[in-house]
C-alpha cells in the first residue's frame, strides 16, 4: 500500500471511530433521556453498549491499523472485535429498544412499520444474515478480495465497516433483544447458529490446511496463526452468542407452557 492510500485508509477508519463516537453520545442521550422520564434503563445494557463501541474503537485505533496491514495475525485479532464480539456487545445494549422509547409514539410506529416491510424482513432473516456474515468470510479470505482491500483505501474501510454491520445484524437476527416484526422462531435460529459455528469453523481450517490468503505475501507460520485466532476466537465469540441464545430460550419457557417454543 501506498503512503497515499495508507493515508486515506487512516482518514476513513478515523471517520470510522467519530461515528462510533457519534451512535455511543446518542446512545447515552437516549438512557438520559428514560431516566429523566423514570422509566429506567437497565445499568448493565449501557455498560454492553459501551464496551462495544470500545471495542470498535480500539480495533480501529491507529496501533491496530499498523498492526493489521503488516500481519495477519493483526488483521485476523480486528476481524474478531469488529465482526464478532464488539456486535454481540452492541446487541445486547438493545438500541433498537432505546431508540423505540425515545422516540414521539407516532415515530415508533412508523419505524415498526418499516421494520415489516418485505426488504427489511429479508434482510434481517437470520439465513440471509449468515450469508452476510459468514459468507462474506469465504469471499475474502479465498479470493483475492482479501490482496484487493490492501491496495484499495475505500474497499479497506469498507470492508472493516461491513465486519461491524454484518456481525450486528447476525447477532441480532440470533438472540437480540429488540422488537423484531416476523422475527422466525428459536428453532430456526438455533438451525442457523448451529451452521455459522460450522462455517466459521471449517473456513479456519481451510485456511490453516491450505495457506490462505498466500497471494498477499504472509508466510505459512502466519496463515496457520491467524487460522487458529480465527478458529478458536470464533468459537469463543459464537459460544456468548449461544448462551445468549439459550438465556432466550429459557425465557420463553418460563412465558409459556411447557412444549410451547415456537418452530
Amino acid at each position: 500500500m501506498t503512503h497515499e492510500a495508507h493515508l486515506l485508509t487512516l482518514a476513513g477508519m478515523f471517520l470510522l471511530v467519530l461515528l462510533t463516537l457519534g451512535l455511543w453520545f446518542g446512545y447515552l442521550l437516549g438512557v438520559r433521556r428514560q431516566r429523566r422520564y423514570r422509566s429506567g434503563w437497565r445499568w448493565w445494557r449501557l455498560v454492553s453498549f459501551t464496551l462495544g463501541c470500545g471495542l470498535v474503537v480500539l480495533a480501529l485505533s491507529p496501533e491496530m491499523i499498523e498492526w493489521g496491514h503488516a500481519d495477519l495475525r493483526g488483521h485476523m485479532v480486528q476481524h474478531l472485535l469488529l465482526g464478532m464480539f464488539a456486535p454481540i456487545a452492541l446487541m445486547l445494549g438493545a438500541p433498537g429498544t432505546l431508540l423505540l422509547r425515545s422516540v414521539p409514539v407516532a415515530s415508533a410506529r412508523r419505524i415498526i412499520a418499516f421494520a415489516g416491510t418485505p426488504p427489511v424482513r429479508f434482510l434481517n432473516h437470520p439465513v440471509t444474515a449468515l450469508f452476510l456474515d459468514i459468507g462474506a468470510l469465504y469471499l475474502l479470505y479465498l479470493t483475492p478480495l482479501y490482496s484487493l482491500s490492501f491496495s484499495e483505501p475505500q474497499f479497506h474501510v469498507l470492508l472493516h465497516l461491513h465486519f461491524v454491520l454484518a456481525g450486528y445484524l447476525f447477532s441480532w437476527s440470533v438472540a437480540g433483544p429488540d422488537p423484531a416484526p416476523h422475527r422466525p422462531g428459536l428453532r430456526i435460529r438455533l438451525i442457523v447458529l448451529f451452521m455459522a459455528i460450522a462455517a466459521h469453523s471449517i473456513l479456519g481450517k481451510l485456511m490453516y490446511a491450505h495457506g490462505f490468503p498466500r497471494e498477499a505475501g504472509h508466510s505459512l507460520a502466519e496463515i496457520e496463526a491467524a487460522a487458529q485466532l480465527m478458529y478458536y476466537g470464533g468459537d469463543l465469540a459464537e459460544l456468548l452468542l449461544a448462551i445468549v441464545f439459550f438465556a432466550i430460550c429459557y425465557r420463553s419457557q418460563r412465558s409459556k407452557p411447557l412444549g410451547a417454543i415456537s418452530s
